[in-house]
């Protein structure tokens, strides 16, 4: 009997070790592939301070996702995550078709800055839309079989989110209605991690715009009329990037 009980002792601790292993193994993928790739397809500096994610559930956690300014803007963050709920099919991230059940990424914060018609987060889509759209194939990783990694998200949601408008004394925090999306990339059979980007990042630049547009009253009344008067410029000017009335 004490020999079975040590067997058994034996083959928990093991099964305790790799689980452990394998969660840690999973949660160094993702980061990694944050971190790896992310850059290339914002073309700026991003990072992600870590990752976990369990192997039997698929639920894990992105922690700190900081999304750098692109050129020509501030030294500050575009953007930054603080946590990202994530549920993953099992085992779907060792294949090249990568089936997330749901992202949840709550309290998001978002520095909105402008110069005339021009925005950091407009000049961000547009390094995005470009990695979408170009020749440069390694802004998206390929999976072990050489096929490129394609991401099917069945709901995404956003919530709880601000931005705040303008730098220094005149800054303004503002509160982003909530984002909800579903079934991204079901469609056409998975898309890259560009493509996803993309989709997600202009929902999110509409609720930055709606929520600026709102603010352009309180703008004019602490950086002018000229200051309101941009902020509304280029709401229009990203609207018109992607089609929406002007």
């Amino acid at each position: 009997m004490k020999t079975l009980l040590v067997i058994l002792s034996i083959f928990a601790a093991l099964v305790v070790a790799v689980f452990l292993g394998l969660q840690f193994f999973l949660g160094s993928i993702v980061k990694s592939g944050v971190n790896n790739f992310a850059p290339k397809i914002t073309q700026t500096k991003v990072e992600l301070a870590d990752a976990s994610l369990s192997p039997l559930s698929g639920k894990g956690t992105l922690t700190g996702l900081t999304v750098g300014n692109p050129k020509g803007w501030s030294d500050g963050r575009a953007f930054y995550l603080g946590k990202v709920y994530i549920d993953v099919k099992p085992f779907s991230i060792f294949g090249d078709h990568i089936v997330i059940n749901e992202i949840i990424i709550d309290q998001p914060e978002f520095a909105y800055e402008t110069k005339i018609i021009a925005s950091n987060i407009g000049d961000l889509l547009k390094n995005i839309e470009a990695a979408t759209g170009g020749g440069d194939k390694s802004a998206d990783p390929t999976a072990k079989s050489g096929k490129p990694i394609k991401f099917e998200v069945k709901h995404f949601r956003m919530q709880n989110a601000k931005v705040t408008v303008g730098l220094g004394a005149a800054a303004i925090p503002l509160p982003m209605p909530p984002i909800e999306l579903n079934d991204l990339g079901t469609k056409e059979g998975g898309i890259t991690p560009s493509q996803l980007t993309f989709a997600i990042m202009r929902s999110v630049t509409g609720s930055v715009i709606g929520a600026t547009t709102q603010a352009v009253g309180q703008l004019g009344g602490t950086m002018g009329a000229a200051g309101g008067d941009a902020v509304k410029k280029t709401g229009e000017a990203i609207k018109g990037l992607f089609g929406g009335k002007k």
